[in-house]
């Protein structure tokens, strides 16, 4: 293997992984990216043989944290109505990019961050989210969540247990913040209910099915349309999923 300088790295290795990410952190679901997968992996394996897994680590943090910062300006920018769809893409797309990233920076989290380090990759970039996004924001986002399962189909039901879901998944002391919430897409985070508890939950499924029914719906059609609107969900699966949006 030849010997690659710190100059190489800077000039020719380093330009090809600082584009490759940035098609992988800016894509959307079913983009085709043009970029060479095992081209990444060999510059990443060179690299780290020959004794830059420092450096690479070092620009890869900070180019995926002025990518976050991006992303963060970006959400606050974002009107209420919009808000909470505009943070579960970001959520998804930056969560999406790491199926890849990670695995093409395997060696250097191998023999470099498990070894030096001891942490891993996944958890570093996790962190990176929980930090430059999330907790900048959750105080703004959990006030909208609040409100949008008090109100039925204000939010798909997709979209609200991704959020809770990856929101867990960043921080899962999160929970106190909201523990009904989470407890309607996160098993057992909350104590078993007790029999004094079971009349409270059936009135509160009373009352979601008198607003399912004022809202056009009954229980032999599920698939009937409101005010000539197309319904985004159809059959038991979307009632079902929005139990809780109370």
């Amino acid at each position: 293997m030849n010997v690659i300088t710190i100059e190489d790295y800077k000039s020719t290795y380093w330009p090809k992984l600082d584009s490759a990410i940035d098609q992988l952190l800016t894509q959307s679901p079913g983009d085709y990216i043009p970029i060479s997968y095992e081209q990444i992996y060999s510059c990443v394996y060179k690299c780290v043989c020959q004794q830059h897994s420092e450096q690479m680590y070092s620009d890869l943090i900070k180019k995926i944290t002025n990518h976050l910062e991006r992303v963060s300006k970006e959400l606050q920018a974002s009107p209420p109505d919009l808000y909470i769809e505009r943070f579960n893409i970001a959520l998804g797309q930056y969560m999406g990019a790491l199926q890849s990233i990670v695995p093409l920076f395997i060696y250097m989290n191998k023999f470099y961050i498990e070894t030096k380090l001891n942490r891993d990759l996944k958890d570093d970039l996790i962190k990176l989210f929980t930090e430059h996004v999330a907790e900048k924001h959750i105080y703004n986002l959990m006030p909208l969540l609040l409100e949008a399962q008090s109100t039925p189909f204000q939010i798909t039901p997709s979209t609200m247990a991704n959020i809770v879901k990856g929101l867990y998944t960043l921080r899962p002391e999160w929970v106190q913040m909201a523990p009904a919430l989470f407890s309607k897409f996160i098993p057992n985070i909350l104590p078993p209910a007790v029999e004094s508890e079971l009349q409270e939950y059936a009135a509160q499924d009373q009352k979601l099915q008198r607003e399912l029914m004022q809202n056009g719906f009954t229980r032999g059609d599920q698939s009937r349309k409101r005010a000539g609107e197309e319904l985004t969900y159809n059959g038991s699966s979307g009632c079902a999923s929005s139990r809780g949006y109370r």
